[in-house]
């Protein structure tokens, strides 16, 4: 099985994106490591399976390459989670603070996911923000959250003291 510090090296980190000072992690590079791509997508669905989802929600936009494999591994279905205005018909939205100004969620209005067991999922969790909001979401439509998960955890930021759910994630960069 990949090893975390193995799997770190598979993301690219990109200086100075999108603005001077930034490292960004780009999972570009691990999408096309078909035995790193393949060996994640098992780790996360071996680390979420604990919790028996219903569903898995991917966040826009990374999120979706996540949340499809990982759900039928579990033989979950799966939900989308999007910016606004991106989702037709009715939908819930939160609108939601980050470092540099606001952003709003959505997800579609439905009864058939009250009640349901949900992990969230995304590439890469940093403040917390986003997948804070994607939590507030599933919860409106009275879904228990049960867990979220990622492949990478800036950790450093602290992101997790946002979260009051449990977390998953496969890769901590500490500093």
């Amino acid at each position: 099985m990949l090893e975390s510090i193995e799997l770190e090296r598979t993301i690219a980190k990109v200086p100075d994106y999108p603005k001077p000072g930034i490292l960004f992690y780009d999972i570009s590079t691990l999408l096309m490591n078909t035995q790193a791509w393949a060996a994640t997508v098992r780790r996360l669905a071996d680390e979420i399976g604990q919790y028996k989802p219903d569903i898995i929600a991917g966040i826009e936009s990374r999120g979706f390459l996540l949340a499809s494999p990982v759900a039928i591994e579990l033989t979950a279905g799966v939900q989308m989670i999007r910016k606004q205005g991106k989702l037709p018909g009715e939908t819930l939205s939160h609108t939601y603070d980050l470092e540099y100004g606001h952003d709003t969620l959505e997800i579609q209005k439905s009864s058939a996911l009250s009640g349901k067991r949900v992990a969230i999922i995304d590439d890469i969790f940093a403040t917390g923000g986003t997948l804070s909001a994607a939590t507030t979401l599933i919860r409106k439509q009275e879904s228990v959250v049960v867990c979220s998960a990622c492949i990478l955890e800036l950790a450093f930021l602290k992101g997790k003291s946002k979260l009051d759910a449990p977390f998953i994630s496969l890769v901590q960069v500490t500093e």
